[in-house]
């Protein structure tokens, strides 16, 4: 199934259920496909909002982890959102948290899987080879324990971001902006309860990374995935939202007593 892309102003987005907000952040190749079992699961409980981050429309100066941020934050104050759970995967778990630091009296939880902020290996060094799919498709299936997951509607994706010279330049920008912007020293000041699930076989933010984070986060707890690399929501989505449901679960207001 797929769901609607809803227009507000500049914005586009999906949001489906009723609740407090799930508002999922996506990665550098954020299709929304990504997020489909994920928006099916917590639409019964929460109203699941998904931004489509404009990655490769702002213009070059803007292009940076702080540019996204501050998209975040005009469309958060936009639509009026409150009481919410911010789940970012990679650069988007990067941007929720400088959103946070920043601006941290709408949020009630944070939930990261993958997330930069403190150390990714990049696409590597001679990332990215133009026109080469074979190339692309191997560099995509990095992202999976199974490579499987890498489809070809995902390759094609990449393919066509890769063979666009400004939005290869764009991407470059962002990947150099979220190596710039090392959040290490801050993250101490989170005081939401945060939730990191991390896949075992992640090569791009490895495990250490997942600890670490746990490490910094005063009130964070911290779930390992087997069989499972970069997007633990795509690859192992009943797990992911297992985890999720027990952490959410807890942050529930319990009923006031009569």
């Amino acid at each position: 199934m797929s769901y609607e892309i809803k227009q507000d102003g500049k914005f586009k987005f999906i949001e489906e259920g009723e609740g407090e907000p799930l508002i999922l952040l996506h990665g550098l190749f954020g299709a929304l496909s990504n997020f489909h079992d994920l928006i099916a699961h917590f639409s019964k409980t929460n109203k699941v909002v998904v931004p489509l981050l404009p990655l490769l429309e702002l213009d070059l100066l803007h292009t940076s982890v702080g540019g996204l941020q501050k998209f975040v934050l005009r469309f958060i104050e936009h639509r009026n959102y409150n009481n919410i759970h911010l789940l970012g995967n990679s650069l988007g778990g990067h941007v929720g948290l400088v959103y946070v630091l920043k601006h941290p009296e709408r949020i009630k939880s944070l939930i990261l899987t993958g997330s930069s902020g403190l150390f990714e290996n990049g696409m590597g060094d001679s990332y990215p080879k133009r026109g080469d799919k074979e190339y692309i498709r191997k560099k995509t299936q990095l992202t999976f324990y199974n490579p499987d997951l890498a489809t070809d509607e995902l390759v094609n994706e990449v393919f066509e971001i890769t063979n666009n010279r400004l939005k290869v330049i764009k991407i470059i920008a962002l990947a150099k902006s979220a190596i710039r912007n090392n959040l290490g020293e801050e993250l101490n000041q989170i005081k939401q309860p945060t939730c990191l699930i991390w896949g075992n076989n992640d090569t791009i933010t490895p495990p250490f990374v997942g600890k670490e984070f746990q490490r910094l986060i005063p009130n964070s707890e911290l779930h390992f995935v087997d069989k499972c690399g970069h997007a633990p929501m795509m690859e192992v989505p009943e797990e992911f939202n297992k985890i999720l449901d027990q952490f959410l679960n807890k942050l529930k207001t319990p009923a006031a007593t009569v």
